[in-house]
């Protein structure tokens, strides 16, 4: 046999392993939700002040925006990490991540507007990922 078949075997195997179908997806999710809960929670510390900055940006209906935020963010959040319809939240967090880079980072010549846009962007690029390939095995949607 050769190396190179040999190695592909081991991938294969690899692939199909409890790491790979279970705890890395497991691990993924948590990493990604931390940032939502984080920015949730931040939301409900300082409602005026998140309602001041949305109004700052222009949007309207502030405190309706603000109260949508925390409530996508949080739960969002939270439905992630149990694995709770997963590639239907990740999908809408795809999505919110990109309006919020649209909507709240788009002075791209400052340099924290610009890594705070791409850092939405990847986000969403790793939440269509969940979006795609699913929960995994330690979720909530593999029990269903």
């Amino acid at each position: 046999m050769s190396t190179s078949a040999t190695v592909a075997q081991r991938i294969e195997r690899l692939s199909t392993s409890p790491l790979f179908e279970g705890i890395l997806p497991l691990g993924g999710r948590i990493l990604i939700s931390a940032i939502f809960l984080l920015s949730g929670f931040s939301k409900l510390a300082d409602p005026a002040g998140t309602i001041g900055y949305i109004q700052m940006v222009g949007l309207p209906f502030a405190p309706l925006a603000y109260g949508t935020a925390v409530i996508v963010e949080v739960l969002g959040g939270l439905a992630l990490i149990v694995g709770y319809r997963t590639r239907l939240v990740a999908f809408g967090l795809a999505l919110f991540s990109v309006a919020t880079a649209l909507s709240f980072h788009t002075n791209l010549a400052d340099l924290n507007e610009f890594i705070h846009f791409f850092k939405n962007i990847a986000m969403a690029g790793g939440l269509l990922q969940v979006a795609a390939f699913g929960a995994g095995r330690y979720s909530l949607d593999a029990r269903r």
